[in-house]
Protein backbone atom coordinates (compact mmCIF):
# COMPACT_ATOMS: atom_id res chain seq x y z
CA UNK A 1 0.00 0.00 0.00
CA UNK A 2 3.10 2.22 0.78
CA UNK A 3 4.30 1.35 -2.89
CA UNK A 4 0.87 2.58 -4.52
CA UNK A 5 0.62 6.06 -2.68
CA UNK A 6 4.10 6.55 -3.99
CA UNK A 7 2.71 6.11 -7.46
CA UNK A 8 0.03 8.16 -7.07
CA UNK A 9 1.45 11.24 -6.28
CA UNK A 10 4.44 10.53 -8.92
CA UNK A 11 4.57 12.04 -12.00
CA UNK A 12 5.64 10.62 -15.90
CA UNK A 13 8.05 12.29 -18.67
CA UNK A 14 6.48 12.31 -21.96
CA UNK A 15 9.00 12.30 -24.13
CA UNK A 16 6.95 13.12 -27.33
CA UNK A 17 7.45 14.24 -30.95
CA UNK A 18 8.99 17.71 -30.12
CA UNK A 19 11.44 16.39 -27.31
CA UNK A 20 12.96 14.13 -29.79
CA UNK A 21 13.10 16.91 -33.19
CA UNK A 22 15.61 18.35 -34.36
CA UNK A 23 13.09 21.04 -35.30
CA UNK A 24 10.58 21.63 -32.67
CA UNK A 25 9.43 24.87 -33.28
CA UNK A 26 8.62 24.04 -36.82
CA UNK A 27 7.07 20.48 -35.80
CA UNK A 28 4.91 22.58 -32.84
CA UNK A 29 3.84 25.23 -35.79
CA UNK A 30 2.49 22.09 -37.83
CA UNK A 31 0.78 20.30 -34.83
CA UNK A 32 -1.12 23.38 -33.56
CA UNK A 33 -1.71 24.37 -37.59
CA UNK A 34 -3.19 20.75 -37.92
CA UNK A 35 -5.13 21.33 -34.61
CA UNK A 36 -6.87 24.39 -35.70
CA UNK A 37 -7.90 23.04 -39.33
CA UNK A 38 -9.01 19.79 -37.35
CA UNK A 39 -11.25 22.31 -35.11
CA UNK A 40 -12.34 24.45 -37.72
CA UNK A 41 -13.24 21.51 -40.28
CA UNK A 42 -15.15 19.08 -37.75
CA UNK A 43 -16.92 22.05 -36.06
CA UNK A 44 -17.79 23.19 -39.55
CA UNK A 45 -19.02 19.85 -40.81
CA UNK A 46 -21.37 19.47 -37.54
CA UNK A 47 -22.77 22.97 -37.92
CA UNK A 48 -23.35 22.04 -41.41
CA UNK A 49 -25.51 18.76 -40.56
CA UNK A 50 -26.95 20.20 -38.13
CA UNK A 51 -28.11 23.23 -39.57
CA UNK A 52 -28.96 21.78 -43.26
CA UNK A 53 -32.25 19.73 -43.63
CA UNK A 54 -30.58 17.89 -46.37
CA UNK A 55 -28.09 16.37 -44.05
CA UNK A 56 -30.40 15.24 -41.65
CA UNK A 57 -30.12 11.80 -43.05
CA UNK A 58 -28.08 8.63 -41.58
CA UNK A 59 -24.88 8.77 -43.12
CA UNK A 60 -24.47 12.38 -42.13
CA UNK A 61 -25.85 11.64 -39.10
CA UNK A 62 -23.08 9.00 -38.40
CA UNK A 63 -20.58 11.71 -39.94
CA UNK A 64 -21.25 14.08 -37.33
CA UNK A 65 -21.02 11.25 -34.65
CA UNK A 66 -17.16 11.09 -36.57
CA UNK A 67 -16.59 14.38 -36.47
CA UNK A 68 -17.61 14.79 -32.52
CA UNK A 69 -15.01 11.98 -31.85
CA UNK A 70 -12.17 13.54 -34.14
CA UNK A 71 -12.19 16.63 -32.42
CA UNK A 72 -12.16 15.37 -29.30
CA UNK A 73 -9.74 12.64 -29.98
CA UNK A 74 -7.22 15.54 -31.04
CA UNK A 75 -8.46 18.14 -28.15
CA UNK A 76 -6.93 15.32 -25.85
CA UNK A 77 -3.86 15.20 -27.46
CA UNK A 78 -2.06 18.28 -29.25
CA UNK A 79 -3.64 21.44 -26.48
CA UNK A 80 -1.38 19.49 -23.34
CA UNK A 81 1.20 18.64 -26.02
CA UNK A 82 2.11 22.31 -27.65
CA UNK A 83 1.36 24.17 -24.04
CA UNK A 84 4.05 22.01 -22.25
CA UNK A 85 6.35 22.61 -25.06
CA UNK A 86 5.42 26.48 -25.06
CA UNK A 87 5.50 26.10 -20.87
CA UNK A 88 9.27 24.14 -20.81
CA UNK A 89 7.75 21.29 -19.40
CA UNK A 90 6.77 17.80 -20.34
CA UNK A 91 5.12 15.88 -16.88
CA UNK A 92 2.15 14.12 -17.02
CA UNK A 93 0.68 13.19 -13.36
CA UNK A 94 0.05 9.22 -12.65
CA UNK A 95 -3.81 10.44 -12.29
CA UNK A 96 -4.11 12.37 -15.20
CA UNK A 97 -1.97 9.58 -17.51
CA UNK A 98 -4.69 7.12 -16.89
CA UNK A 99 -7.14 9.23 -17.74
CA UNK A 100 -5.56 10.61 -21.00
CA UNK A 101 -5.04 6.58 -21.56
CA UNK A 102 -8.79 6.04 -20.78
CA UNK A 103 -9.91 8.94 -23.20
CA UNK A 104 -7.85 8.06 -25.95
CA UNK A 105 -9.03 4.21 -25.80
CA UNK A 106 -12.55 5.36 -25.49
CA UNK A 107 -12.46 7.97 -28.38
CA UNK A 108 -10.26 5.75 -30.70
CA UNK A 109 -12.16 2.45 -29.93
CA UNK A 110 -15.47 3.84 -30.39
CA UNK A 111 -14.16 5.76 -33.98
CA UNK A 112 -13.55 2.21 -35.22
CA UNK A 113 -16.48 0.62 -34.17
CA UNK A 114 -18.25 3.72 -35.58
CA UNK A 115 -16.61 3.27 -39.22
CA UNK A 116 -17.77 -0.36 -39.20
CA UNK A 117 -21.44 1.03 -39.00
CA UNK A 118 -20.81 3.61 -41.17
CA UNK A 119 -19.76 0.69 -44.30
CA UNK A 120 -23.38 -1.10 -43.28
CA UNK A 121 -25.06 2.07 -43.91
CA UNK A 122 -23.34 2.54 -47.54
CA UNK A 123 -23.94 -1.24 -47.24
CA UNK A 124 -28.21 -0.74 -47.16
CA UNK A 125 -27.97 2.43 -49.28
CA UNK A 126 -26.92 1.04 -52.05
CA UNK A 127 -28.33 -2.57 -51.68
CA UNK A 128 -31.54 -1.80 -50.22
CA UNK A 129 -32.24 1.90 -51.77
CA UNK A 130 -35.63 1.95 -50.84
CA UNK A 131 -35.92 0.35 -47.51
CA UNK A 132 -32.90 2.14 -46.26
CA UNK A 133 -34.85 4.90 -44.24
CA UNK A 134 -36.62 2.14 -42.87
CA UNK A 135 -33.82 0.21 -42.29
CA UNK A 136 -31.73 3.02 -41.17
CA UNK A 137 -34.32 4.61 -38.78
CA UNK A 138 -33.51 7.01 -36.34
CA UNK A 139 -33.57 4.65 -33.21
CA UNK A 140 -31.27 1.87 -34.96
CA UNK A 141 -28.92 4.93 -35.83
CA UNK A 142 -28.92 6.13 -32.16
CA UNK A 143 -28.08 2.39 -30.89
CA UNK A 144 -24.99 2.55 -33.54
CA UNK A 145 -23.83 5.62 -31.65
CA UNK A 146 -24.26 4.35 -28.33
CA UNK A 147 -23.22 0.62 -28.89
CA UNK A 148 -19.91 2.04 -30.21
CA UNK A 149 -19.47 4.46 -26.61
CA UNK A 150 -20.44 1.59 -24.62
CA UNK A 151 -17.95 -1.07 -25.94
CA UNK A 152 -14.87 1.67 -26.45
CA UNK A 153 -15.69 2.72 -22.89
CA UNK A 154 -15.96 -0.31 -21.10
CA UNK A 155 -12.87 -2.07 -22.89
CA UNK A 156 -10.29 1.38 -21.94
CA UNK A 157 -12.23 1.43 -18.53
CA UNK A 158 -10.73 -2.10 -18.12
CA UNK A 159 -7.68 -1.66 -19.91
CA UNK A 160 -6.89 1.52 -17.86
CA UNK A 161 -7.38 0.43 -14.44
CA UNK A 162 -5.50 -2.45 -15.51
CA UNK A 163 -2.55 -0.71 -17.18
CA UNK A 164 -2.17 2.14 -13.90
CA UNK A 165 -2.40 -0.93 -11.10
CA UNK A 166 1.56 -2.26 -12.48
CA UNK A 167 4.15 -1.02 -10.44
CA UNK A 168 6.34 1.36 -12.48
CA UNK A 169 10.03 1.29 -11.39
CA UNK A 170 11.97 2.47 -13.96
CA UNK A 171 13.29 6.20 -15.60
CA UNK A 172 9.70 7.26 -15.61
CA UNK A 173 9.94 8.22 -19.09
CA UNK A 174 7.55 8.02 -21.76
CA UNK A 175 8.74 7.55 -25.13
CA UNK A 176 5.42 8.57 -26.88
CA UNK A 177 3.14 11.60 -27.55
CA UNK A 178 0.46 10.78 -24.86
CA UNK A 179 0.12 8.34 -22.75
CA UNK A 180 -0.86 4.82 -24.28
CA UNK A 181 -0.33 1.14 -22.85
CA UNK A 182 2.39 -0.26 -25.09
CA UNK A 183 5.16 2.28 -24.44
CA UNK A 184 3.72 2.67 -20.88
CA UNK A 185 4.19 -1.04 -20.11
CA UNK A 186 8.09 -0.70 -20.88
CA UNK A 187 8.54 1.15 -17.57
CA UNK A 188 6.99 -1.84 -15.50
CA UNK A 189 8.93 -3.35 -13.11
CA UNK A 190 6.47 -6.22 -12.79
CA UNK A 191 5.86 -9.30 -15.34
CA UNK A 192 3.46 -8.14 -18.00
CA UNK A 193 4.25 -10.88 -21.10
CA UNK A 194 0.54 -12.71 -20.22
CA UNK A 195 -1.32 -9.23 -19.89
CA UNK A 196 0.29 -8.40 -23.88
CA UNK A 197 -0.92 -11.28 -25.15
CA UNK A 198 -3.97 -10.30 -23.74
CA UNK A 199 -3.61 -6.99 -25.06
CA UNK A 200 -2.74 -8.32 -28.58
CA UNK A 201 -5.52 -10.56 -28.19
CA UNK A 202 -7.77 -7.61 -27.59
CA UNK A 203 -6.50 -5.53 -30.30
CA UNK A 204 -7.10 -7.97 -32.87
CA UNK A 205 -10.37 -8.44 -32.12
CA UNK A 206 -10.97 -4.91 -31.63
CA UNK A 207 -9.84 -4.41 -34.51
CA UNK A 208 -10.15 -6.71 -37.11
CA UNK A 209 -14.02 -8.01 -36.56
CA UNK A 210 -14.54 -4.42 -37.25
CA UNK A 211 -12.59 -4.50 -40.30
CA UNK A 212 -14.15 -7.71 -41.85
CA UNK A 213 -17.63 -6.38 -41.83
CA UNK A 214 -16.04 -3.33 -43.37
CA UNK A 215 -14.57 -5.63 -46.32
CA UNK A 216 -17.72 -7.77 -46.56
CA UNK A 217 -19.86 -4.91 -46.51
CA UNK A 218 -17.87 -2.90 -49.57
CA UNK A 219 -17.48 -6.23 -51.24
CA UNK A 220 -21.24 -6.40 -51.57
CA UNK A 221 -21.25 -2.85 -52.15
CA UNK A 222 -19.03 -2.43 -55.37
CA UNK A 223 -20.43 -5.16 -56.67
CA UNK A 224 -23.89 -3.68 -56.42
CA UNK A 225 -22.16 -0.62 -57.81
CA UNK A 226 -20.75 -2.00 -60.91
CA UNK A 227 -24.42 -3.65 -61.75
CA UNK A 228 -25.97 -0.16 -61.30
CA UNK A 229 -27.83 0.82 -64.78
CA UNK A 230 -27.06 4.68 -64.09
CA UNK A 231 -23.38 6.02 -65.35
CA UNK A 232 -24.04 9.14 -62.65
CA UNK A 233 -25.38 7.02 -59.98
CA UNK A 234 -22.41 4.30 -59.70
CA UNK A 235 -19.91 7.42 -59.98
CA UNK A 236 -21.99 9.27 -56.93
CA UNK A 237 -21.71 5.78 -54.90
CA UNK A 238 -18.39 5.35 -55.80
CA UNK A 239 -17.23 8.74 -54.86
CA UNK A 240 -18.85 8.72 -51.31
CA UNK A 241 -17.53 4.83 -50.76
CA UNK A 242 -14.13 5.79 -51.72
CA UNK A 243 -13.71 8.36 -49.19
CA UNK A 244 -15.05 6.21 -46.43
CA UNK A 245 -12.51 3.68 -47.35
CA UNK A 246 -9.77 6.78 -47.10
CA UNK A 247 -10.52 7.12 -43.93
CA UNK A 248 -11.16 3.68 -42.61
CA UNK A 249 -7.19 3.01 -44.26
CA UNK A 250 -5.97 5.45 -42.47
CA UNK A 251 -7.10 5.05 -39.47
CA UNK A 252 -7.16 0.64 -39.12
CA UNK A 253 -3.60 1.21 -40.80
CA UNK A 254 -2.35 3.15 -37.97
CA UNK A 255 -4.02 1.35 -34.69
CA UNK A 256 -2.97 -2.08 -36.40
CA UNK A 257 0.53 -0.99 -36.29
CA UNK A 258 0.56 0.34 -32.68
CA UNK A 259 -1.86 -2.48 -31.22
CA UNK A 260 -1.04 -5.47 -33.70
CA UNK A 261 2.04 -5.40 -34.49
CA UNK A 262 4.73 -7.12 -32.00
CA UNK A 263 6.50 -5.09 -30.13
CA UNK A 264 9.69 -6.11 -31.20
CA UNK A 265 9.14 -3.85 -34.53
CA UNK A 266 8.40 -0.69 -32.66
CA UNK A 267 10.78 1.75 -32.05
CA UNK A 268 10.01 5.00 -29.82
CA UNK A 269 10.51 7.58 -33.24
CA UNK A 270 8.14 5.68 -35.35
CA UNK A 271 5.91 5.17 -32.62
CA UNK A 272 5.86 9.48 -31.89
CA UNK A 273 5.55 9.73 -35.75
CA UNK A 274 2.42 7.63 -36.10
CA UNK A 275 0.86 8.69 -32.76
CA UNK A 276 0.98 12.20 -34.34
CA UNK A 277 -0.53 10.91 -37.21
CA UNK A 278 -3.64 9.33 -35.49
CA UNK A 279 -4.10 11.67 -33.40
CA UNK A 280 -3.91 15.01 -34.97
CA UNK A 281 -3.08 14.30 -38.91
CA UNK A 282 -6.16 12.19 -39.32
CA UNK A 283 -9.06 14.06 -37.51
CA UNK A 284 -7.51 17.27 -39.42
CA UNK A 285 -8.18 15.54 -42.44
CA UNK A 286 -11.45 13.20 -41.99
CA UNK A 287 -13.80 15.71 -42.81
CA UNK A 288 -12.36 17.18 -45.53
CA UNK A 289 -11.83 13.96 -47.18
CA UNK A 290 -15.85 13.35 -46.68
CA UNK A 291 -16.45 17.43 -47.48
CA UNK A 292 -14.36 18.58 -50.46
CA UNK A 293 -15.76 16.03 -52.70
CA UNK A 294 -19.67 15.69 -51.26
CA UNK A 295 -21.46 17.65 -52.98
CA UNK A 296 -24.27 17.77 -50.67
CA UNK A 297 -22.54 19.43 -47.91
CA UNK A 298 -20.58 21.70 -50.45
CA UNK A 299 -23.97 22.69 -51.62
CA UNK A 300 -24.98 23.08 -47.56
CA UNK A 301 -21.97 25.34 -47.12
CA UNK A 302 -22.85 27.53 -50.10
CA UNK A 303 -26.17 27.87 -48.89
CA UNK A 304 -24.75 29.29 -45.57
CA UNK A 305 -21.97 31.45 -46.84
CA UNK A 306 -25.14 33.08 -48.99
CA UNK A 307 -27.24 33.93 -45.90
CA UNK A 308 -26.78 37.09 -43.94
CA UNK A 309 -26.26 37.12 -40.14
CA UNK A 310 -30.12 37.06 -39.84
CA UNK A 311 -30.36 34.54 -42.28
CA UNK A 312 -31.46 36.14 -45.12
CA UNK A 313 -29.48 35.52 -48.38
CA UNK A 314 -27.38 38.37 -49.24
Amino acid sequence: MEFWNITLIDSFFLIGILQDSSFPELVCFIIILLYLVAMASNGLLLMLIVMDNRLHVPMYFLLSQLSLMDLLFTSVVAPKTVIDYLCGQNTISFTNCGLQMFLALTLGGAEDILLAFMAYDRYVAIRHPLNYMIIMRPKVCWSMVGTSWFLASLSALVHTIYTMHFPFCSAREIHHLLCEIPPLLKLACAETSQYKFILYTTGVTFLLIPLSAIITSYTLVLNAVFHMPSTQGREKALLTCSSHMTVVGMYYGAAMFMYVLPSAYHNPQQDNILSVFYTIVTPALNPLIYSLRNKDVLGALKKITRKGPSGQRV
